[in-house]
């Protein structure tokens, strides 16, 4: 078994590519392994450099793009593992944290937070299960309606 070629099968089937990794933003890495953890700093829907769903969601972006828009944050995060640690001593992920921007009255965060959710336990299966919190938050780097932050564990 190949967990990457898994993992790129299962993707095809959902109709989804790994984007190439987003680039940190400032003095930090957006990945770092501390024993067998993983630490994936926060990732936003960008692809190839092009911020992608900004504004409140609720507002100018619905709770459905919301959705695609947290499934992307999910592929940057997988992407983030697969360039810089690859899968085949991928253990799972433990926990995401899930930001979200929405407007007053807006409450669908846990629907949108099921765009990252879906995504890694559809494409990674039993490996892709993992808790999660979700922060509604005034404000997010460049306008993002959500953000996606996370940790993993790698085989002993």
């Amino acid at each position: 078994m190949n967990p990457n070629n898994d993992l790129f099968n299962n993707l095809k089937k959902l109709g989804l590519t790994l984007p190439e990794p987003s680039i940190p933003g400032g003095n930090y890495q957006s990945l770092t392994i501390r024993g067998q953890i993983i630490y994936l700093s926060i990732q936003f829907p960008i692809v190839n450099g092009k911020n992608l769903f900004l504004g409140k969601l609720g507002q100018n972006i619905s709770t459905q793009e919301g959705y695609q828009a947290m499934q992307l944050c999910g592929l940057n995060l997988l992407a983030q593992i697969y360039h810089k640690v690859g899968f085949d001593h991928f253990l799972g992920f433990n926990h995401l944290d899930i930001y979200y921007r929405g407007s007053e009255g807006w409450d669908d965060g846990p629907i949108v937070a099921n765009g990252a959710s879906d995504l890694l336990v559809n494409s990674l299966g039993k490996p892709g299960l993992h808790s999660r919190s979700i922060f509604g938050v005034q404000n997010l780097p460049r306008d993002f309606c959500v953000g996606l932050s996370g940790s993993a564990s790698l085989k002993m």
